[in-house]
């Protein structure tokens, strides 16, 4: 069985950056499309970025240049690179792991305020 852990969230002023990382345990994580979800108090959980196993990304408008996706296969770690971080981007950030099934991080807190 998969499993998902987060790590790398916390507090942020405007403007800075922060990187999650997602290390997924378990075997075939290069075949499985990853993906980073958040949920903000009161709203639905929506897509931030996701990468295909060759590497195709997507993203949300809302943070098209400003954050980037990327995987190691060799570390089995998807990791999320955020920069010029708003307080609109606050909210708990979660890994999706999906081949056959999709399985679900516990969540890491971001929270950018002055």
């Amino acid at each position: 069985q998969v499993q998902l852990v987060e790590s790398g969230g916390g507090l942020v002023q405007p403007g800075g950056s922060l990187r999650l990382s997602c290390a997924a345990s378990g075997s075939s994580f290069n075949m499985a499309l990853m993906g980073w979800y958040r949920q903000a108090p009161g709203k639905q959980r929506e897509l931030v970025a996701d990468i295909g196993s060759g590497g195709r990304t997507n993203y949300a408008d809302s943070v098209k240049g400003r954050f980037t996706i990327s995987r190691d296969n060799a570390k089995n770690t998807v990791y999320l690179q955020m920069n010029s971080l708003k307080p609109e981007d606050t909210a708990v950030y979660c890994c999706n792991y999906i081949l056959g099934k999709s399985i679900w991080g516990q969540g890491t807190q971001v929270t950018v305020s002055s």
